[in-house]
């Protein structure tokens, strides 16, 4: 049973990054759009801290509502008493949480030159006034932002999660029809209005779905799991302000290195990280979340913890290489995606700077991610919280001191610093509470795969150094990229299995099963 539900999770892992993929593949697109239409100049500057605003105030307060909070209650509901009660539950859900998000719209909109001013408060008057402006056309963002993300949570929990992986690329060839046909005409206060339907057919795209699965709309003010939601939010909601806070910092500091073209350089610099990282993280937390609820629900520990060890194993197995990889070849990356147009070697610079330091934080920010749910699940929010709070006090005390110095690499360096402080104690917490969560040969299994990184990581340094004489051209910008990833792709796997990393022979396993079965 439990190996029919690892293949089940497998495939439907392997479907959603597909997707999530496709989404991130477009989101690079309408971000490679914006740099080569605006570079980091003043209107990228001020567009990016505009639109980066109010994610970190919906991150901060609705994101863990529904990410750690509602979907945890709506399972219970599920599972005890059936969907027509879930259903009950979602309709107040939404209800609270677009009354919410609204009146912090209309906050957000009328303080707009304030809220410039506290997050960005070295760039110069005319940067300052575009951004508050960009800011008004935005801040409704968060009202579709809180609707969509409510909807995801239905349909993961009703075991449906390719909608919810497309909402991403929906909402990203809106944007990059109008860069196509409206840019020019319209510039940036046009491209605010793109992103705002953007993010409303995040939430109209889903509906059939919804409809298909049972569930219909109702204003519904009240229910009984509301309250349980809520209490649940408080401390689930600061140990969820890590990302937002940091990046708010990091913009604060950013506005004041290279005449505020920093606040780009980081944004472009965290795209990026997010597509290589977060499509593969994010895909797997957002399958197994609603499997941990019920089985937290159901008090089964021992697949609690095997569910979460074995995921655990799976992710460190590919966020090892790719740290490795990703902060050896950043600048390479950086300049074939990026450099063209208005795009010039400066912001290329500073874009895989922010990269390659940022690319240090991925092994904190998958475990701290799929940790972080497992304790959601069992609706307990005390360790996220106080690690939500170490984090912050780490990356402001490292911003503090490393900025001055270093500059963007000092911000970045603090970032990934930051996300891999609360990795840690999560993990030493959890494992306490579950003696069975990591299965023997962990820790050697890890060891093997960063020795092989290591292997991996000299074979790429070798591959890019000896293409560096190609040129500027687009075939020589590609091989410089996508040669030294083929081989070290080739050597990590080869020293993995000779290493005989269970990962690395279960993958093979089931590759040669699959082919008998097809055969048969």
């Amino acid at each position: 049973m439990q190996e029919e539900r690892r293949k089940n999770n497998a495939v439907t892992v392997g479907a959603v990054m597909v997707l999530t993929l496709l989404g991130k593949v477009l989101g690079l697109v309408r971000d490679m759009m914006l740099g080569h239409n605006f570079s980091t100049g003043m209107l990228s500057t001020a567009f990016l801290a505009a639109s980066r605003i109010p994610r970190n105030f919906f991150d901060a307060i609705f994101a863990s509502a529904i990410s750690a909070s509602f979907i945890p209650v709506f399972n219970e509901y599920l599972t005890r008493d059936g969907r027509r009660e879930a259903f009950r539950l979602a309709n107040a859900f939404i209800t609270v949480m677009a009354l919410a998000t609204a009146a912090l719209s209309v906050f957000g909109t009328v303080f707009s030159g304030e809220l410039t001013a506290f997050f960005a408060d070295g760039f110069d008057a005319p940067t300052a006034a575009l951004c508050a402006q960009l800011l008004r056309i935005l801040f409704p963002s968060i009202i579709f932002t809180g609707i969509a993300f409510s909807m995801v949570g239905i349909l993961q929990s009703l075991g449906e999660f390719n909608v919810p992986a497309l909402i991403s690329a929906v909402s990203n060839a809106v944007i990059i029809l109008y860069y196509v046909f409206f840019c020019d005409r319209f510039g940036v206060k046009g491209l605010a209005v793109a992103f705002l339907v953007g993010w409303a057919m995040q939430a109209v795209v889903q509906v059939p779905s919804l409809r298909k699965n049972g569930y219909s709309y109702r204003p519904c003010l009240r229910h009984e799991g509301l309250r349980k939601v809520f209490l649940l939010m408080l401390p689930v909601m600061v140990s969820t302000w890590i990302q937002p806070i940091n990046l708010a910092v990091a913009t604060k500091y950013a506005s004041h290195i290279y005449e505020g073209a920093a606040v780009s350089a980081i944004e472009y610099a965290n795209t990026l990280y997010t597509i290589l990282v977060g499509v593969f993280v994010l895909s797997i937390a957002n399958v197994i979340f609603p499997s941990l609820s019920k089985l937290g629900a159901q008090g089964d520990e021992n697949a609690f913890s095997e569910a979460i060890g074995s995921t655990l194993g799976a992710m460190l197995y590919f966020l090892v290489p790719m740290t490795v990889g990703v902060a050896l070849l950043a600048r390479p990356i950086v300049r074939l995606l990026y450099e063209w147009g208005e795009w010039n070697a400066f912001s290329t610079d500073i874009t895989a700077t922010a990269l390659a330091f940022l690319s240090l934080g991925m092994i904190g920010y998958g475990v701290q991610t799929i940790l972080s749910r497992a304790y959601y699940a069992v609706q307990s929010g005390r360790m996220p919280l106080i690690t939500g709070i170490a984090s912050i006090a780490v990356n402001l005390a490292l911003c503090a001191l490393l900025a001055p110095k270093w500059g963007i690499a000092g911000l970045t360096a603090a970032s990934s610093v930051a996300a891999t402080v609360p990795a840690a104690v999560l993990l030493f917490a959890l494992k306490r509470r579950y003696p069975t969560l990591l299965q023997r040969g962990f820790a050697s299994d890890f060891f093997k795969t960063i020795i092989s990184a290591a292997l991996m990581g000299v074979v790429v340094i070798f591959a890019r150094d000896a293409l560096l004489h190609l040129g500027s051209g687009v075939a020589a910008r590609a091989a410089t990229v996508f040669f030294p990833t083929f081989a070290g792709i080739i050597v990590y796997f080869a020293a993995t299995y000779l290493m005989r990393v269970r990962v690395t022979r279960t993958a093979l396993a089931m590759l040669r099963r699959g082919r008998g079965g097809k055969g048969a």
